[in-house]
């Protein structure tokens, strides 16, 4: 097995297909056939279940691909060492980004990096808090962005952002309590929220919890940006994160009310694993990405609504 046959394979197990995997390590497909069927006879084990129109890794491609993760990222942090000593940020970054950030802050962090660093490969996924935990102890990402959990996690955790959660409802919406809003209201709307499998519901009922007050959503829908599009086409309301409806705030299809007494916020946090710090190019990217949550979360103070 060498660096060429692990490279075409990771490719096809993340592509699930030839023709993508051929394209992304530039090859042709004959090629990339050749080496995968060399290093299953190499390893006496079938790696792929040969559909008509994917390939499905079987459980000894699972394995592999979790085993030569490490080495991949080795190789990875070799490259942006020996890159950092000619002044060159390169190398490549894997980070998971919530969802409820990927509609919003995302694309002008990826503007900024992607001008200022062409020689990092950045791959991004959105997902929520228990896929990215997962993904980064397992070796899956070098970094994620979380909801801080209520538990160790035997990960390097960084805070991010304080970012305060409001109640959103559509433009023409009129809210059916008085302002200031206060906690104990949000009983008294007619409420979307994300289940409580996702980790704002999860740090929403703990905060409501501790205060003794208890929602009974009509709808539970696990994608913010769908909450938010539903909320401005209805006379429902939702509690999200300011930055997940931003787009929203901007144009005026949705109004945000600040929520006090007290005030409701979910901690953003930066993980890693202890064993795999921030390379260059991550940390650069991390520092991109603090400079534009901030500026992000102070500029939608002036379409929160007080009173």
């Amino acid at each position: 097995m060498d660096l060429r046959q692990i490279s075409y394979f990771v490719a096809l197990f993340e592509e699930g297909s030839v023709t993508r995997a051929a394209q992304r390590v530039n090859v042709v497909q004959p090629a990339l056939s050749m080496q995968i069927a060399k290093l299953e006879r190499e390893l006496g084990q079938r790696l792929f279940d040969r559909q008509p129109k994917a390939m499905v890794p079987t459980a000894a491609g699972r394995t592999l691909h979790r085993l030569v993760q490490p080495i991949q990222r080795d190789v990875a942090e070799a490259h942006a060492t020996m890159a950092r000593l000619s002044q060159t940020v390169s190398g490549r970054v894997t980070a998971g980004i919530l969802s409820s950030l990927s509609m919003s802050i995302v694309p002008s962090v990826l503007v900024r990096f992607a001008a200022a660093y062409p020689d990092v490969e950045l791959s991004l996924a959105d997902g929520y808090t228990s896929t990215f935990i997962d993904g980064v102890g397992h070796g899956a990402l070098d970094l994620a962005v979380i909801n801080r959990p209520d538990r160790r996690l035997g990960l390097v955790t960084a805070p991010l952002l304080d970012e305060e959660m409001v109640v959103v409802g559509g433009r023409d919406t009129p809210l059916p309590v008085p302002l200031p809003l206060r906690m104990a209201d949000l009983a008294a709307l007619d409420l979307i929220l994300p289940s409580t499998r996702h980790g704002l519901r999860l740090e929403l009922d703990r905060r409501l919890g501790a205060a003794d007050v208890t929602l009974s959503p009509k709808l539970e829908l696990d994608l913010p940006p769908a909450i938010a599009d539903f909320v401005a086409r209805s006379t429902s309301f939702t509690v999200l994160p300011s930055i997940a409806v931003s787009r929203q705030l901007a144009d005026g299809s949705l109004k945000a009310y600040r929520i006090v007494a007290p005030r409701i916020a979910r901690e953003l946090v930066i993980i890693h694993h202890p064993k795999n710090p921030p390379s260059n190019a991550a940390q650069r990217f991390i520092t991109i990405l603090e400079e534009e949550l901030s500026v992000a979360a102070a500029a939608l103070q002036a379409y929160i609504i007080t009173e």
